[in-house]
């Protein structure tokens, strides 16, 4: 059997959920992820441009976010994190402002804004005062526990704690349709859960068939092999040079290594991928670089 793309890595999350085609895929997810009733599932989702803040181009953002709007114009961003970068909170509530913002136009009312939904899915420990792998947050009343709004919403699915549930069979992803696609994530590591999410698929879940059988193709496309690897090492490189940062044992560390960390990975990205013979639109697209820097790159 072909050897899968590891869906933790975000380009290959994107390739799966976040692609034009797959929005029926994305979909079951949402409607899983949010627990919307019956009544209330979605049953369309339109795919968004990521890059929502366009009046600033040096804006730290991720391209490889899946951003979309639901049917009653709800805009919805999942990202996902393999390394653990220390600012979660702080990022997620940048994007999550730039998205509600982004949604204003000239003579807009406010009245007509939509509720904003990030989804931050992390492949580490996070939230440690909490044991549930699935976190919720919403403004609410600290004394009264009062909604004063649903126009905010954020959410942490820790990965590793939900692997820890899985291993004591805590749950069951025959029964939570959660668990059965972030277990989806960790397939490709993990035979047993590939063989149970198989079975389901084959049995009850046509969503989830489609999406296993879409991660089968994309694993075996050529274009997308050389992206997803020029991509999962800029990642391994992040995390040597977050995990160096860490051993200095000081802030001002951490955010050097980090920043020299992300820097050195797109670099070398690109040049992976113009070593590949990729086009500068393409290379653009992936690494947020402009195409006078991959000129550059190329030049060298």
């Amino acid at each position: 059997m072909t050897k899968r793309l590891d869906l933790r890595v975000d380009f290959a999350f994107k390739s799966l959920f976040g692609t034009h085609g797959n929005e029926s895929i994305l979909a079951a997810f949402l409607n899983a992820a949010l627990r919307f009733p019956d009544d209330k599932k979605i049953q369309t989702v339109q795919l968004l441009d990521p890059h929502f803040n366009k009046e600033n181009q040096e804006d730290k953002r991720s391209i490889l976010d899946v951003h979309a709007q639901l049917e009653d114009g709800s805009r919805v961003n999942i990202e996902i994190q393999l390394n653990n970068k220390h600012d979660m909170e702080k990022r997620t509530l940048y994007y999550w402002s730039k998205m509600y913002s982004s949604q204003m136009k000239e003579g807009m009312d406010y009245g007509e804004l939509c509720k904003t939904i990030t989804i931050n899915i992390v492949n580490f420990r996070y939230l440690s005062h909490i044991h549930d792998y699935h976190s919720t947050f919403q403004l609410y009343e600290r004394e009264q526990k009062l909604l004063l709004t649903d126009m905010l919403e954020i959410h942490f699915m820790e990965l590793p704690k939900l692997l820890i549930k899985w291993r004591n069979r805590e749950v069951d992803p025959r029964e939570d349709q959660l668990v059965r696609w972030l277990l989806l994530l960790e397939a490709s590591e993990d035979e047993e859960i590939t063989q149970v999410l198989e079975e389901i698929a084959m049995q009850e879940d046509q969503v989830l068939k489609k999406a296993m059988d879409e991660w089968e193709r994309v694993s075996q496309d050529p274009e997308v092999l050389l992206a997803y690897e020029a991509r999962r090492k800029a990642l391994l490189d992040e995390k040597s040079a977050l995990k160096r940062a860490e051993k200095l044992g000081e802030e001002k560390g951490k955010q050097i290594g980090e920043e020299i960390g992300e820097k050195k990975g797109i670099i070398k990205v690109a040049l992976s991928m113009i070593q590949k013979g990729l086009d500068t639109q393409t290379i653009a697209e992936f690494t947020s670089l402009t195409p006078e820097e991959i000129d550059k790159l190329r030049h060298q």
